[in-house]
């Protein structure tokens, strides 16, 4: 482990002779998991300038926009956590503090080791809830093992939402190259306005994977990141019941790497699609930015946390968990990166992970 700096914030690095995975001090987001033999990081860096969370001010950063979004958003890397919220807070908890998906993208975290693992703790005195992420990672190989807990601290039953919202970008993220597999068996695009005239995909439709209903008529294949001038889009998915595990995987043609995370279905039994093509011109985004999150976990659709509840479920799935008062909840999943000559179709457990061509 090593503890320094990465593009300007604090942070700590562990590193065998394949990969480096490093994690940001505040907002706990993974920033890289870097693939040593090409020099490629596929997780996103934003186009603007990044500051650690607690010296966000409002009044001196009106680069980062404004709401309830811009203390996150000054600070996004990577892989960030959705705690205890997965979409934004209502008006009242806006006022009361809480941002878009909650604190645990905006937490310090004190991080440690313990022998070969990488150890993250933060305490959310809003949601009065402990997070800990332990990360593994083995002397050689390139498969990453991350496992969480989440306690609640208070004496009420909590209606937890719990995403882990891993985003794609560039260079490993090309327009109408970068290939998508998930093993996904229902499938809804985000019922509102996502994206104004720069939404291509027909609001609400439900569809199967790949193919999401366009506006125009047609249908957009999902496996392959669009080529489209500017857009933005979100797609909700729930992993096959027949699988125990659901995975997705990106593939990058031109680099010839495979990336992807694993888990166990029951822990996150859904996937999230969201694209950001160019779409967005408000502050930070300004109109430059290219990612594409894939975000598993208990809830389908970004949604204030009175929506999430009135929802209850979509496809006869719940919406989010129940964590009991003075009670824990722990899930284990894995990332993946390495080279490959063409797009896997799926993900295999047999005591250790295997990518399946």
């Amino acid at each position: 482990m090593s503890e320094g700096t990465f593009r300007g914030r604090r942070a700590v690095s562990i590193e065998n002779n394949s990969l480096r995975l490093t994690v940001l001090i505040e907002g706990g987001h993974v920033a890289e998991i870097l693939d040593k033999p090409s020099g490629l990081n596929p997780l996103w860096i934003p186009p603007w300038p990044s500051i650690e969370p607690s010296s966000y001010d409002p009044a001196r950063h009106a680069a980062y926009g404004a709401g309830p979004e811009s203390r996150l958003l000054a600070g996004i890397m990577g892989h960030n956590l959705c705690l205890d919220l997965f979409g934004p807070p209502s008006a009242e908890e806006a006022a009361a503090g809480r941002t878009v998906h909650g604190e645990a993208s905006v937490a310090p975290y004190h991080v440690r080791t313990d022998g070969c693992e990488l150890v993250a703790r933060a305490e959310l005195p809003l949601a009065r809830v402990a997070f800990q992420r332990r990360i593994r990672l083995a002397p050689d190989g390139a498969v990453i093992r991350f496992t969480e807990t989440v306690e609640n601290l208070s004496a009420a039953d909590h209606p937890l939402a719990w995403t882990q919202h891993v985003t794609l970008g560039p260079p490993f993220l090309e327009k109408g190259a970068t290939q998508l597999r998930i093993p996904a068996a229902r499938s809804k695009v985000f019922e509102g306005d996502f994206a104004g005239d720069k939404g291509l995909l027909q609001p609400g439709a439900e569809f199967q994977w790949p193919y999401a209903p366009s506006k125009n008529g047609r249908v957009q294949d999902l496996r392959v990141l669009t080529d489209a001038p500017a857009s933005g889009a979100y797609t909700a998915h729930l992993m096959d019941p027949r699988r125990e595990h659901a995975f997705f995987l990106a593939f990058s043609p031109s680099r010839r790497l495979v990336f992807g995370y694993a888990w166990r279905r029951a822990d996150f039994p859904w996937l999230g699609i969201w694209e950001e093509n160019y779409s967005r011109t408000n502050p930070p985004w300004n109109g430059v930015t290219l990612a594409l999150g894939m975000e598993f976990g208990v809830s389908p659709i970004p949604e204030p946390r009175r929506r999430m509840i009135e929802r209850g479920a979509l496809f006869g799935v719940p919406c989010y968990r129940w964590l009991p008062a003075r009670s824990r909840l722990q899930v284990d999943y894995c990332a993946f990166l390495g080279p490959a000559d063409a797009p896997p179709e799926s993900v295999r457990w047999d005591g250790e992970w295997e990518v399946v061509w």
